[in-house]
């Protein structure tokens, strides 16, 4: 049976790398990976909001596998699909193997944690190494043998190193560790907090990157509310509210199980992995009253693996006979729907920019794009051979000029794109093409002879009325 969750954990997570382009995020993932260690590793704390870990990994596996969707992709997709076992056994050590199988079968079923296994970013490694930690803290609460201290060190400071966030499961962690054996564990805390005084100066210098910003233009009620739906269902998916209806329903379900039918020994096991969640999700969301805001369900997906184990421990508790299996069956069910759902309907998936790229193919001349939102001059210098940002110093005549628009939206989020009426009129340029899919709107332009052109009208020619950037892209030589 952990076989089977296995194959259908890989299908989902492998099957369809390909199926979406890269967004933002992963198109900076792949800006940096394609420079040498050196200046990628000196470029990262002025780019990204994480450690350099996930980084200098994915660098080494490029170096094999290339920076196409699939070749990057798969170290995700290969981290989410090698959680799965872990949490197997996970549920199998602090409950019973039925747990462990139930807890399995949810994760490999997760939208969640699927999304995040075909992203190039450091979420599925995050998950993976929380989960070794789970897994093997145990050992060394009972044993404070060399092997088990030195086991959990290596994984806590590999987390730590993945994410910052993972100092919330960490910290506990080590806390409880000190709290059981005092002195014996006094090395292996220490080497994971020297990881994390490493870290702290790169922490200091990303606080304020465009990551941070974006997390705070929603408010902080709003995004930890979010957490438990995304935890269960995902970001948004066709015929989501029926499945956050059911999700939440099946949830609640298998935690009335646990506190009503399950015997204490059985509370016993999962009790630990509750609160662990807890804190995860509960320290970040006070932190937000200090002004250190950075909660959003990505950054505590650590706590979803605990969560799931808790919520596998009620569906198999011996006072649920067989609904407990079913309903959590079902909820297995619900998340598979929506992984399908999401892969067929690109509205609820990643902004297609390389779908823009292949439409606008290689350019006759200068070409410029009005591109919004402003963060998809990155993709499209990823996707368009010599595409750069257009600084008003450099810029020479065009005869090309093409304007693409996305809706201004979040992951997963089927927001439609900008549709103008009429194209936006550009004196000395003739509409050539009107290009509408379920995701972008593309109105490209032409004109008999090279044209410079003002910025003003250019912004302002943004779809939508968005904030724009200006790409510009030369011809092959």
């Amino acid at each position: 049976m952990l076989a089977g969750i296995v194959v259908l954990a890989g299908v989902l997570r492998f099957a369809t790398l390909d199926g979406q382009s890269y967004w933002f995020d992963e198109a900076t993932t792949v800006r940096l990976l394609r420079m040498d260690l050196g200046d990628m590793l000196a470029a990262i704390p002025d780019s990204e909001s994480t450690p350099p870990l996930y980084y200098v990994v994915a660098w080494v596996w490029t170096q094999i596998f290339g920076t196409g969707e699939v070749g990057l992709r798969s170290l995700s997709a290969l981290a989410g699909t090698a959680t799965v076992p872990v949490v197997y056994a996970i549920g199998t050590r602090a409950v019973s193997p039925r747990a462990g199988l139930i807890a399995a079968g949810l994760t490999a079923a997760n939208p969640l944690l699927v999304w995040y296994s075909q992203e190039a970013r450091a979420y599925a490694l995050l998950v993976l190494l929380a989960a070794l930690t789970l897994l093997v803290l145990p050992r060394a609460l009972e044993r404070p043998s060399a092997r088990n201290l030195a086991a959990w060190a290596v994984f806590a400071g590999l987390a730590v190193a993945t994410h910052y966030f993972a100092a919330f499961l960490v910290v506990p962690e080590a806390l409880w560790l000190w709290h059981r054996w005092r002195g014996r564990a006094l090395v292996p805390i220490a080497a994971v907090g020297a990881v994390g005084l490493a870290v702290l100066p790169m922490a200091i210098e990303q606080a304020e990157n465009d990551g941070a910003r974006f997390i705070r233009g929603s408010s902080e009620i709003s995004r930890l509310a979010s957490v438990p739906k995304q935890f269960l269902t995902g970001y948004d998916a066709p015929g989501e509210t029926l499945a956050v209806v059911v999700a939440a329903l099946l949830a609640l379900y298998g935690v009335y199980l646990l506190v009503a039918r399950a015997s204490r020994e059985e509370q016993r096991g999962s009790i630990p992995l509750a609160v662990l969640a807890a804190i995860v999700v509960a320290v970040p969301a006070l932190l937000t009253v200090t002004g250190a805001d950075y909660l959003i369900t990505r950054n505590v997906i650590i706590a979803l693996v605990p969560t799931l184990v808790v919520l596998a421990t009620g569906y198999t508790t011996a006072g649920a006979g067989r609904a407990g299996p079913a309903a959590a069956t079902l909820l297995a069910a619900v998340g598979v729907a929506l992984c399908v759902g999401v892969a067929l309907d690109e509205r609820y998936q990643r902004d297609d920019w390389r779908g823009v790229a292949d439409r606008l193919g290689p350019p006759s001349g200068t070409r410029l794009l009005v591109v919004s939102p402003v963060n998809g001059r990155i993709p499209l210098e990823v996707y368009l051979d010599d595409a750069r940002k257009a600084r008003r110093e450099e810029r020479a005549p065009i005869n090309e000029l093409d304007i693409v628009g996305f809706a201004p939206r979040g992951p997963g989020d089927p927001s439609d794109p900008p549709r103008p009426p009429a194209a936006p009129a550009l004196p000395g340029f003739g509409p050539a093409e009107r290009i509408e899919t379920d995701t972008y709107t593309l109105i490209r332009y032409r004109s008999a002879t090279p044209l410079r052109f003002p910025d003003e009208p250019l912004y302002g020619s943004a779809l939508g009325g968005a904030e724009a950037e200006l790409v510009v892209q030369e011809p092959p030589r």
